[in-house]
């Protein structure tokens, strides 16, 4: 009886290689979870430790927007949940514009972080396995990666995670997915780092923010009207007669 061939190990420690950051990925989130540290991340600790909060980023105006930069990378790239409970906190802490700038930053980076990990990981699997049809949704998704990359930052219909592995797994470039993110996800960010902004008369009065202001059509409105023209391109050069 022949014994079968033991798999290679140069390809078992390349593989695994591959895997390493996504792994890493998965440890820090189910830490996350196991460290009960998902409960931090409400309205209610929020309100009750808002005090202690300003204090301590009063007293740290340099180490204060560094780490609030830092768990919104963590809580981006592990696709933990609460961003916008710390989307808010931003503004709240930091006010529109300077705490929408952080949050902005700290997005972009922990998405490009997952995209990378998954694009490494499991890219070139996911390409083995389906074969052709990936090939043919990759190349029309290449041709206008930015524009279709932007008009998903900009809408908030899909769940920014589903875009970030959607980017990787169909061959965006680094820069393209650095770029459509900053740019794309700015205004939402702005809106509700401006709801952050009040947090302090919405925590006193006893009431709670306004989640679905993002929603609703003085801003949604504006955001598809952006969506809108960052399509124009790819309508025009589908429409336009070949020469």
């Amino acid at each position: 009886m022949i014994d079968a061939p033991s798999a290679n190990p140069a390809t078992s420690s390349s593989r695994l290689a591959r895997m390493a950051p996504l792994l890493a990925i998965a440890a820090a989130a189910a830490a996350f979870f196991a460290l009960g540290l998902h409960r931090y991340l409400s309205f209610d600790v929020l309100r009750d430790s808002r005090a202690a909060l300003n204090a301590w980023v009063a007293a740290h105006p340099w180490l204060a927007p560094v780490l609030y930069v830092l768990v919104y990378v963590v809580a981006t790239a592990c696709s933990l949940p609460g961003a916008l409970v710390l989307t808010l906190t931003g503004g709240f802490l930091f006010g529109t514009w300077y705490g929408g700038l952080l949050t902005v930053m700290g997005a972009t980076i922990g998405a490009t972080l997952l995209f990378l990990a998954a694009r490494t990981a499991l890219g070139d699997s996911l390409r083995a396995k389906t074969g052709g049809a990936l090939a043919k949704l990759e190349a029309g998704f290449r041709r206008d990666a930015f524009n279709y990359l932007l008009v998903l930052r900009l809408v908030p219909i899909f769940p920014f995670f589903i875009v970030n592995l959607a980017a990787a797994f169909l061959g965006a470039t680094l820069t393209t997915f650095v770029v459509a993110t900053f740019f794309g996800i700015m205004p939402g960010t702005l809106v509700y780092a401006s709801v952050g902004a009040g947090l302090g008369s919405v925590f006193d009065a006893g009431a709670e923010p306004d989640l679905k202001l993002v929603f609703s059509w003085p801003v949604l409105g504006p955001l598809l009207g952006l969506a809108g023209l960052a399509l124009l391109p790819v309508i025009y050069k589908r429409l336009r007669p070949a020469p």
